[in-house]
């Protein structure tokens, strides 16, 4: 209960800042909200901003407190979200984290603070390299890496290509191998639509149901103001998307990774159908693949405490081998 209080606090603060400028503008009241919120609980989750240049991409990441401060950590997890998300999806699910590791949540190129350039590259192999110097630069050598959707399909492409570097490999509702059954995006994106790219906001509250199957609740002015940064950076979404479907060697070679693997998927993801976990079942036979009844695309987010649980079964497990 006392921590309850102690979130409840910086949120209603937050909240009660944002509505002091809602006679002036709507929705940037909603983004103000927004920024607010995720920064108070970040704090509150035992998570610090840092900035780092990585080949000219000025990156911003979330990083453990404790690890700031110089206290005692475990090993590190890197945390990789997925396409037109940022690190704040993560940190209800990092907050079980912080205490016993070393912590890091980017925002990768594209994507959030670190935001987009048009000469920038945004393929699978290059968000992976650039995270690998990324690491170099904050001096990490070896991590746990788990990421959801687009990060799922880079979190194994690290695995594969930096075997020296990886604990273990996790990957949540990922992309990158094919589903046996159509998603419903699948179906949409065969008819010639992407539900990631409108230009309304009814657009956007179709796509947003799709997310996940259990949403947290917030405003209809803070999704409003997520509505429209959407519309504003269909451009941008639209080069990145096109970079994610260069092809890569990953699901040829996906069954050379040798680190421990955990595969999570929603059973309600409709962005990525489950079906698809069989495939990664039968590519990484010796991965441990849980499905999550009542959960969409991002558990981590439906479900922060339970997902969570999940992953730390799982990292005991690897510690104890």
């Amino acid at each position: 209960m006392a921590f309850a209080r102690r979130l409840k606090l910086p949120l209603l603060a937050a909240l009660a800042a944002a509505i002091g400028w809602s006679a002036l503008t709507y929705p940037a009241v909603g983004q103000l909200t927004y920024d607010l919120a995720s920064s108070a609980e970040s704090r509150l989750y035992g998570l610090h901003k840092e900035r780092v240049s990585v080949d000219g991409v000025p990156m911003v990441l979330y990083r453990s407190k404790a690890r700031a401060s110089g206290q005692p950590q475990g090993d590190a997890i890197l945390m990789l979200h997925g396409f037109s998300a940022d690190k704040d999806v993560w940190a209800r699910f990092a907050r079980h984290f912080t205490d016993g590791h070393d912590v890091i949540i980017p925002d990768m190129a594209g994507h959030g603070e670190t935001g987009y350039r048009a000469e920038w590259h945004y393929s699978v192999p290059a968000q992976t390299q650039r995270l690998v110097k990324l690491l170099d630069q904050l001096g990490v050598q070896r991590v746990h890496v788990i990421g959801n959707s687009m990060g799922g399909a880079i979190a194994a492409s690290f695995a594969l290509l930096h075997p020296e570097r990886t604990l273990s490999a996790t990957m949540v509702d990922p992309a990158g191998l094919p589903q046996p059954h159509p998603s419903e995006m699948e179906q949409m994106r065969a008819r010639g639509e992407n539900p990631f790219l409108f230009d309304t906001r009814q657009g956007f509250h179709r796509f947003y149901p799709m997310t996940m199957a259990k949403p947290p609740f917030m405003p209809g002015y803070v999704l409003d103001a997520i509505a429209d940064q959407y519309i504003a950076r269909k451009p941008e979404l639209t080069k990145i998307f096109q970079d994610l479907l260069q092809p890569t060697d990953l699901p040829s070679r996906l069954g050379q990774i040798r680190a421990p693997a955990l595969v999570i998927w929603g059973k309600q993801d409709r962005l990525i159908d489950v079906s698809s976990a069989a495939v990664w079942q039968a590519t990484l036979p010796k991965a441990q693949v849980v499905l999550l009844d009542g959960l969409g695309h991002m558990p981590m987010v439906e479900a922060p405490t339970d997902t969570a649980k999940l992953y730390a079964a799982f990292l005991d497990k690897v510690a104890a081998r």
